[in-house]
């Protein structure tokens, strides 16, 4: 049996989570704990994987499941750096994991980490893409463009905002009033 860590050593007198001031800091070449790991790189994991994903709660599973997936091969011992080298690596992965069983599609991944839109030929017989191509097509330039980079392009609000040269609040609004004007589009096209 091993001997207890310093993360277990900061659990309440019943176990049930860390008491308040319990948080240590390593020194110089004392290796950190899983918790102290968790808590450093938890931020910018859920902010990549968010960016990426878009909504909430597929974020927070996704993060769940990039730590998970890290866990039992992480080395605490290792360097900031390559702790975070490894946990964007395990990211991306699960990022195109997430993304095959959200389209049920194989495709590789973009070179900044992203997934990749599919190829037209790969789901260009699917009755839902010619549907979304002819609402598209009825749509005023400037919506068609924001619906295009965000969903067909895998872009974020930020970045759309900024390829289109407006702000983020005004790429947020044009984009609402993009998929309200579709889904009025879509309603009439099934009546």
């Amino acid at each position: 049996m091993t001997e207890p860590s310093a993360g277990s050593a900061a659990l309440g007198a019943r176990g049930r989570g860390p008491e308040l001031g319990a948080e240590r800091v390593p020194g110089p070449g004392v290796a950190r704990d899983w918790e102290a790991a968790y808590r450093e790189n938890l931020g910018w994991v859920y902010r990549l994987v968010y960016s990426r994903v878009g909504n909430r709660p597929d974020a927070e599973d996704v993060t769940a499941e990039v730590f998970t997936r890290t866990l039992p091969r992480l080395k605490l011992a290792a360097a900031p750096e390559q702790l975070r080298a490894y946990l964007a690596t395990t990211a991306r992965t699960v990022l195109a994991d997430y993304w095959r069983r959200h389209y049920d599609l194989e495709f590789p991944l973009a070179g900044d980490g992203g997934p990749a839109p599919p190829a037209p030929e790969a789901v260009g017989g699917d009755e839902n893409v010619l549907r979304a191509n002819r609402l598209l097509a009825l749509l005023p330039e400037h919506y068609r463009r924001v619906l295009e980079l965000r969903f067909l392009e895998g872009y974020s609000v930020r970045e759309t905002a900024r390829t289109l040269g407006i702000s983020v609040a005004s790429a947020k609004v044009l984009q609402y009033r993009a998929l309200r004007r579709a889904a009025e589009l879509g309603g009439q096209e099934l009546a």
